[in-house]
């Protein structure tokens, strides 16, 4: 298993960051400024972007695994990967993600606790309702750990 930085190209990967956030337009806001990741093991099997967003904390933008291979650590792999890559330049991870029974848990699991919300985020950023086990997300809960 090798995790390696993708520094052109990055939307040769947009099927899989489009599992994590289903919007291009959406994408295409933190792509080129963010640094991306994937995790290769006989195969791309997951991938993340993350952000230098000032004050010590970096923010992970997109995390995706490819669904036959999800539930094999792998996105887990990535999160301890940048951990040990950015501890010396950042005091803290963070992540944005919806109010749902998939990322919720996955993340606390991580070692993530709840931080903030930012109210209306999927409703004012999409062009379209987003889905996730049957409940529209509105409310972006925000989460963090220390690296």
């Amino acid at each position: 298993m090798d995790i390696y930085e993708i520094t052109t190209d990055k939307k040769a990967f947009l099927p899989l960051l489009l599992l994590a956030d289903e919007q291009e337009q959406m994408i295409d806001r933190y792509l080129n400024q963010g640094r991306m990741f994937v995790l290769d093991d006989h195969g791309v099997k997951s991938e993340c972007v993350v952000t230098d967003e000032g004050n010590g904390i970096l923010e992970i933008k997109n995390l995706a695994t490819d669904p036959s291979w999800q539930g094999r650590g792998y996105a887990r792999s990535l999160i301890t990967y940048l951990t040990n890559t950015f501890r010396d330049r950042f005091s803290i991870l963070q992540v944005g993600t919806g109010d749902s029974p998939l990322t919720i848990p996955f993340y606390e699991k991580c070692g993530f606790v709840r931080s903030h919300i930012i109210p209306d985020f999927f409703t004012k950023n999409y062009d379209h309702p987003i889905i996730e086990c049957g409940v529209r997300l509105k409310d972006m809960v925000v989460l963090r750990r220390p690296l």
